[in-house]
C-alpha cells in the first residue's frame, strides 16, 4: 500500500514551524505526500483532550496509508491516537520519546496528561505496523532509557544519535537527515 500522507507532531509548548519539522514538511512534499503539521494548544490549554479535539478535524485522514512523526511529548500523543481511536497507520517515527516522569519537575507536569499512565502496547501495536525510535545520548530532558524502553514495548528499529541532545533546534537540528533516509526507505518498500 502506497504512503499518502504524513503527520508532524510537534512537542510541549511546541510550533510545527520550529526544530526540523518546517524542513521536513518541505522533503516529505517532494515525495508527493499530504502534510499536516498541526499547531496544538499550548501553555495553559496543554492538555491531552484538548489535542484530541483539535486532531478530530485530521483525524479521518489518518489511514494505513499514513506515517506520523511525533517529536518529545509528540509521540506520547500518538500513542494516545492509536490507542483511543483505534485507526491504523503505517508507521510511526519517534523522536525524543518518553512516557512517565522525566524527573524534570518542570516538565512532567505539562506532558502528565499524555504521558503519565500506563498504556496498552498490544493496543498500539495493532495500530501501526513498524515502529522507529531516535534517542540522543545526552539528552537533557529525555534519559536515552526513554527510548530503550518504548523500542523494547513497541519492537522498534532503535537509533542512537550520539550528542544529539534533544534532537531540536537548540541543538543545532533545523534538518534531521537520519529520519529523512529511513521514511525514504520505509515507503521504498510499500
Amino acid at each position: 500500500m502506497p504512503i499518502t500522507k504524513a503527520f508532524i507532531i510537534h512537542g510541549s509548548m511546541g510550533s510545527p514551524n520550529s526544530n526540523w519539522f518546517p524542513w521536513l514538511k518541505t522533503e516529505l512534499e517532494k515525495l508527493h505526500l499530504n502534510v499536516f503539521a498541526p499547531q496544538f494548544p499550548i501553555g495553559e490549554r496543554q492538555n491531552l483532550s484538548n489535542w484530541m479535539s483539535e486532531f478530530k478535524r485530521w483525524e479521518n485522514a489518518a489511514d494505513e496509508e499514513t506515517i506520523m512523526i511525533g517529536h518529545s511529548m509528540g509521540p506520547a500523543f500518538i500513542f494516545n491516537f492509536l490507542e483511543k481511536s483505534g485507526k491504523k497507520i503505517a508507521a510511526a517515527f519517534l523522536v525524543a520519546p518518553f512516557v512517565g516522569e522525566l524527573g524534570n519537575s518542570d516538565i512532567y507536569p505539562p506532558t502528565k496528561t499524555f504521558a503519565g499512565r500506563d498504556f496498552n502496547w498490544d493496543k498500539i501495536k495493532r495500530g501501526c505496523r513498524e515502529f522507529f525510535i531516535y534517542s540522543s545520548d545526552n539528552d537533557p530532558y529525555v534519559p536515552l532509557e526513554k527510548g530503550e524502553f518504548l523500542s523494547k514495548k513497541l519492537n522498534a528499529r532503535f537509533k542512537i544519535i550520539h550528542n544529539g541532545g534533544h534532537i531540536n533546534e537548540k541543538f543545532g537540528y533545523t534538518k534531521f537527515g537520519p529520519i529523512l533516509d529511513d521514511i525514504k526507505t520505509f515507503i521504498a518498500k510499500q
